[in-house]
């Protein structure tokens, strides 16, 4: 495993100049972003296919640094070469950049060093990384979609009530006791989003970002939208799927490369993206420690099917557990991509029906006072 190692002031200056986004010698300012996880991919195939060709791990990562368009990512891969020079270890090396490289990396190239089979250990985690990057391109697929339709229904909506709404009121202007509930809520809505956009709008964007904040930065909101995305009938079974495979296919990963299981059960609490699942794994582990079998500690739990715990508990008897969890993740990650494109070709609808009745009662809150004038003049 990694051990801490401090920076050395060399290093340090090295960072500040090259990726803090200040200027630097040319006199320009620029900000820089760190690496993105598709880089992280690059680097790590890249690294993969020239330590598999024979070339050394510190020539291997100089190549790979000077080749590098983003400074940050840049300076931390010509660390790694200067520290693994300096006598560290390529995991210790790693270990120096948490916020780049996560728990799971460091502890396969740990796992790899101690078995000598760095090369094929580097080429699976380029798979697991793609396969991260798959899911989550399909997941984000998935709602690209609705996003659109949702935009379209209220950049619509608001159309309607501030530019065309308006000149047909006119029409109604002094009958307003003649006027059906539905058109004097338009009416109402019309007036307050044309005299009062500057509140409004601000308002509703207040009111979006403090979801955002609350949901996404405070422990109480996490656990709440965690619990409210395994709820919602189609979101559900998305999420559900996405969380399993996860789980499953970074256990098997960590567990085919020799990882310790108390530290592959640890790394696969932090990165199912649940706080349920998290805490979960976080209590399976402690179950582990203290001497229980995984499969046992996951029945006491609702949030894993009965047939993966099934499976689990007969890789446990059976010594297979690194051969299950890789079916199960398989099995799973088809299973993920048949419910993003149920979930997908139900939203399609649903979001349509939803445009089409509020363009429809904006609609009927136009004509029915027309025919209600018309019977009070005809009956006259």
């Amino acid at each position: 495993m990694a051990t801490a190692v401090k920076n050395t002031p060399k290093t340090a200056a090295a960072g500040m100049q090259a990726g803090s986004g200040l200027p630097g010698k040319s006199g320009g300012f620029s900000i820089e972003f760190g690496p993105s996880k598709k880089d992280i991919l690059n680097f790590t195939n890249q690294l993969a296919v020239m330590v598999r060709a024979g070339i050394s791990l510190q020539d291997a990562l100089e190549s790979i640094g000077t080749q590098i368009q983003k400074r940050k990512f840049r300076v931390i891969i010509l660390d790694l070469k200067n520290r693994i020079e300096a006598g560290e270890s390529f995991s210790q090396a790693l270990g120096q950049h948490p916020e780049v490289f996560s728990n799971l990396y460091i502890n396969m190239v740990a796992a790899a060093e101690i078995s000598g089979s760095l090369s094929s250990m580097l080429q699976q985690l380029v798979e697991y990384l793609d396969q991260e990057a798959d899911t989550r391109s399909q997941v984000i697929s998935a709602m690209v979609y609705p996003i659109i339709i949702g935009v379209m229904a209220v950049t619509c909506v608001t159309f309607l009530l501030t530019f065309v709404l308006p000149r047909f009121l006119v029409v109604f202007s002094g009958k307003e006791h003649l006027l059906p509930t539905p058109t004097k809520l338009i009416m109402a809505a019309s007036g307050g989003l044309r005299n009062y956009w500057f509140i409004v709008f601000p308002a509703i964007g207040g009111l979006i970002m403090a979801f955002w904040y609350f949901t996404s930065r405070t422990d109480v909101g996490k656990a709440w939208w965690d619990r409210t995305k395994l709820r919602i009938p189609l979101l559900k079974n998305l999420c559900r799927s996405l969380y399993i495979t996860r789980s499953m296919h970074t256990m098997g990963v960590l567990t085919n490369a020799g990882v310790p299981i108390l530290d592959t059960i640890s790394i696969t609490a932090h990165i199912t993206g649940n706080v349920l699942y998290e805490t979960m794994w976080k209590g399976v582990h402690e179950a582990v420690r203290q001497g229980k079998k995984i499969a046992a500690s996951l029945g006491s739990y609702n949030l894993m099917p009965g047939n993966v715990v099934q499976m689990l508990q007969s890789g446990e008897e059976s010594g297979t557990m690194g051969e299950v969890l890789k079916d199960i993740s398989e099995f799973y990650a088809r299973e993920l991509k048949t419910t993003i494109k149920t979930v997908t070709s139900m939203i399609e609808p649903l979001m349509i029906v939803v445009m089409g009745v509020l363009v429809g009662f904006i609609a009927m809150s136009i004509i029915l006072p027309i025919f209600k004038m018309s019977s009070v003049a005809s009956g006259k």
